[in-house]
């Protein structure tokens, strides 16, 4: 804006002193040429008895003098076609000129011509400039050009866009059209300063503070601040107790309710690491089909599901709640095959947990599976997607066999993971093709997997 206005200046006082020139010649010089060229007409009048020249030399004299006066007009265009100088050295050329003769008025109007253009050119550029100087974005912080001390930083609500200017609205007026609107950054807008920072370690005062403020908000900027608050506080196993005791889990978990998504992956965050306790457990199973129904059913690979499946393999590290999930069997299964690496990754330790339950096998081995799972036993894959496989296939052989189910296994469909696993011989021929991996912890968990069969 500075530069804006210094280019301004320049150009307004450039074309006034061009006028001022032009007025000083009009009301001085311009005259006292008038009053010559009248007096040289009486004396012609009045001496024409002295005047000897015959028709043609006054012809040829008054074409000279035409010559002479075209000769020196196209001699002042091209004078005044040079940079243009100071408004003193302007002022001196002319008069110089002037006393010279010859043209002074066709070298007035070009000179004022010629200033007027280059103080127009002067003021597009220095339009360009502001317009480039006005629409760059600028990093918070960061002055502006021209501007001293800063603070024009672009705004996150346009709040505090023209705060400064409106102090000295009442003196003088700006111009808005050579301002630019502030930008608006796509952020939440939180009206509530939150009372204390997401890493702090805090009491149980403190976290009686935060619920309450949890539990009476509906500001999602809020809500989002107060559950990383309290997961990040979760960590720790005195706090695990104290969010218990407040009442805090009934309040994190009504929401995994909302439609927002990123309220929902830091409730299932919250409670992830509230899990971990006992008997927090306990007070999280209520929920436990509602968080399965809702990973199954959100986008595939997202972080909502990643944190959900977090939460579940929490949840059924001990044998007391994998009974409520069993239903979900055939979705474990298909999300293990269509989901990336990270979600296979976390669905295969969720799946494992079960395969440690000898419980559970039965119903583990009868749910229907796509065929396609035998891919994962692909030399292809990194160390621990064959190492978490592998670990899933010995489990479920020892079950098996330790549950006397390999007589009966006319009650399972082809379709099952029973056959897959056992019957097909697909399976084994895999393993053995892994005797040969590269990794070594691969090929010492293969050696152990066939010593079983």
């Amino acid at each position: 804006m500075g530069r804006t206005r210094e280019a301004g200046c320049v150009a307004a006082g450039v074309v006034i002193g061009a006028g001022a020139c032009y007025c000083v010649y009009r009301l001085t010089w311009g005259r006292d040429e008038n009053e010559i060229i009248w007096n040289e007409d009486d004396d012609e009048e009045g001496e024409s008895h002295d005047i000897s020249e015959t028709g043609k030399g006054a012809k040829a004299n008054a074409g000279a003098g035409a010559g002479a006066r075209l000769q020196g007009e196209s001699k002042a265009k091209a004078e005044v076609a040079v940079e243009l100088k100071s408004g003193p050295d302007v002022k001196a050329e002319a008069h110089s000129k002037a006393e010279r003769g010859g043209g002074l008025e066709a070298k007035a109007k070009a000179l004022f011509s010629t200033l007027k253009e280059q103080a127009s050119a002067k003021a597009v550029k220095a339009a360009k400039l502001g317009t480039i100087f006005g629409t760059r974005a600028l990093a918070p912080g960061l002055p502006c050009p021209g501007v001293r001390g800063g603070g024009c930083h672009p705004v996150r609500n346009g709040a505090r866009a023209g705060s400064k200017a409106s102090g000295k609205s009442k003196g003088r007026a700006r111009n808005k059209s050579t301002r630019t609107p502030a930008m608006l950054w796509p952020v939440r807008k939180g009206k509530f300063n939150f009372p204390y920072k997401i890493d702090d370690i805090l009491g149980a005062t403190d976290l009686q503070k935060v619920l309450n403020i949890l539990e009476r908000s509906n500001d999602p900027f809020i809500q989002e601040v107060a559950l990383v608050t309290l997961g990040n506080n979760a960590a720790y196993s005195f706090n695990q107790n104290a969010i218990r005791e407040l009442g805090g889990l009934p309040i994190i978990a009504k929401l995994i309710k909302t439609k927002d998504p990123i309220i929902r992956e830091k409730a299932y965050n919250a409670l992830n690491n509230l899990s971990v306790n006992s008997e927090n457990q306990g007070k999280i199973k209520t929920y436990i089909s509602q968080v399965c129904d809702d990973t199954m059913i959100c986008r595939l690979d997202s972080a909502v599901q990643m944190a959900g499946l977090r939460l579940l393999t929490n949840m059924t590290v001990t044998n007391h709640y994998q009974h409520l999930l069993s239903y979900s069997f055939p979705d474990f299964f298909a999300l293990l095959f269509l989901g990336n690496y990270f979600t296979k990754i976390q669905i295969m330790k969720l799946i494992i947990n079960f395969t440690e339950n000898p419980a559970m096998t039965r119903e583990l081995v009868s749910c229907k599976v796509p065929s396609e799972l035998i891919s994962l036993f692909n030399k292809e894959w990194d160390r621990e997607i064959l190492l978490n496989i592998l670990t899933l296939f010995e489990n479920i052989n020892d079950n098996i066999k330790n549950e006397g189910l390999a007589s009966s296994r006319k009650e399972f469909s082809r379709s099952s993971l029973f056959f897959l696993f056992k019957e097909s011989g697909v399976c084994v021929k895999k393993i053995k093709a892994l005797a040969n991996h590269s990794d070594l912890v691969v090929k010492v968990k293969v050696l152990k997997v066939l010593t079983k069969l």
